[in-house]
């Protein structure tokens, strides 16, 4: 489905095997629980890597990218519970991007979720930009299978603001430019799809050194904002 507002926080990353336990029963009973109730924040869902790439992918959608560098959100990245303090010690490879949403659409939640993370030349943002929203997108959103295509673009500025909480994680931060999602109701159907987008992405980007980060991703986990009793 289309996303439910304009501003999104992407997060990937892997996990010590130890911490494996904690980490679920905070994320689930505690964590995404406290970032569904603060204002603005619309839903999070957390997925597990098919595939080689990080680990996990959680992503919140929320109204607008205001809200994502407003108080309500700062305040509580810079007072995290003890809980989330030592739980986000055992995160590795963190990748993390604040975005503004510039195309989404769809029929439905997917089961399974495909992100491809890429870079754009100075210069290239409009071209690559309007490429991919009027002629790459909108046909991939019709294809077998898919239920929701999404493009964001991080805005660097928010996504760079130091907190408490990124400070209590053992390593940087790396800040992805350019991210496409593709969701659907099948992993062969995702993948198939996904495969389809990078040949036109590529192809759009020829000449760039980088080539796009692929990981398919299936759903664990979905938190809306709805009463706690309610789940």
């Amino acid at each position: 489905m289309s996303f439910a507002g304009t501003g999104v926080v992407a997060i990937w990353h892997d996990l010590l095997p130890e911490a494996r336990d904690e980490f679920y029963e905070w994320h689930n009973r505690e964590h995404m629980p406290e970032r569904a109730g603060i204002p603005g924040f619309l839903r999070g869902r957390r997925y597990i890597a098919l595939d080689a790439g990080p680990t996990y992918f959680n992503l919140y959608e929320a109204d607008t990218v205001q809200v994502l560098g407003g108080q309500d959100y700062l305040s509580r990245l810079n007072s995290p519970t003890a809980w989330t303090k030592q739980s986000v010690q055992s995160y590795r490879n963190v990748a993390r991007s604040i975005c503004e949403v510039t195309y989404t659409s769809g029929v439905g939640q997917g089961a399974y979720l495909l992100t491809v993370r890429f870079d754009v030349v100075e210069g290239g943002h409009k071209s690559v930009s309007d490429a991919l929203r009027q002629r790459v997108l909108p046909p991939l959103a019709d294809t077998q299978g898919i239920t929701g295509v999404h493009l964001c673009v991080a805005d660097e500025a928010v996504s760079k603001v130091e907190t408490a909480e990124k400070k209590a994680r053992a390593e940087g931060t790396q800040i992805p430019a350019w991210i496409v999602m593709i969701e659907g109701c099948a992993p062969d159907y995702v993948r198939v799809a996904g495969e389809s987008f990078v040949a036109d992405l590529q192809r759009l980007l020829e000449g760039q050194s980088m080539k796009p980060e692929t990981t398919l991703y299936q759903l664990e986990y979905t938190r809306c904002k709805t009463p706690g009793s309610a789940g």
